[in-house]
């Protein structure tokens, strides 16, 4: 798989509190991935890109909202996104990725 495409499939990280206490309990790391993204290709992203032991992927799509905009209505985008569980011991660093995503939208 080449760089390009591991760089589309993974979107970011998704910082909440359920997703902080699924890292510190379980070892699960959560991620915004993209819709046609298979979970076979989330597994081989996060190994190359992490270099970590991916023991097993769960996916969930959460369909878009119809929202109002003035008098047209309109639909946010379907969000799919990747609870990643690693090996025992290893861990992907969250707080570098959040770092930088928050002094991009500052």
């Amino acid at each position: 798989m080449n760089n390009e495409r591991l760089y589309q499939i993974l979107r970011g990280p998704v910082f909440s509190e359920k997703a902080q206490v699924l890292g510190e309990t379980a070892g699960v790391q959560v991620f915004k991935v993209d819709v046609n993204a298979t979970k076979l290709e989330i597994k081989k992203a996060v190994e190359q890109l992490f270099g970590v032991d991916v023991l097993k992927v769960n996916t969930t799509i959460t369909k878009g909202k119809t929202k109002r905009f003035g008098k047209t209505l309109g639909r946010r985008s379907d969000v799919k996104k990747a609870y990643v569980t690693l090996k025992a011991g290893q861990d992907v660093e969250m707080a570098d990725l959040g770092d930088t995503a928050d002094n991009a939208a500052e």
